[in-house]
């Protein structure tokens, strides 16, 4: 339940960042929703892949529910799949945002560290 509980914790804090400064699900709720959905569909069905060719293998843990979606395949691995793609599109779209505001205040001469702009925190001497 612990691990859970972890990974609710982590995605209620992407929501946060993502309502704060509205880069994914709050800036477009129904296509990032079906982003969500399908991403982490497409790793679900990967993971039943995976178990059914032997490679993943789901170990007890008194730090999980026990609640099993199917064969070898734990509720908590739909949660972290779920954040995965969650905190993968916060990031990138906070990254592009990040990049079109720079560019934007450079391109208006508006940058704190350009030449043309004297630094308060540096003083002139003779």
């Amino acid at each position: 339940m612990t691990y859970l509980l972890i990974l609710l914790a982590l995605i209620a804090c992407m929501a946060v960042l993502d309502a704060k400064y509205r880069l994914f699900v709050f800036a477009q709720p129904l296509s990032a929703l079906l982003a969500l959905a399908g991403g982490t569909a497409m790793f679900l069905l990967w993971d039943v892949i995976a178990i059914d060719l032997g490679i993943f293998l789901h170990r007890d843990s008194a730090l999980m529910t026990g609640v099993m979606l199917g064969d070898q395949l734990p509720l908590e691995e739909a949660f972290f799949l779920l954040f995965l793609c969650y905190n993968t599109m916060v990031l990138l779209t906070g990254a592009m945002a990040w990049r079109t505001r720079r560019a934007r205040r450079n391109a208006a001469g508006t940058d704190r560290h350009s030449a043309a702009t004297p630094r308060p925190d540096l003083k002139e001497t003779a």
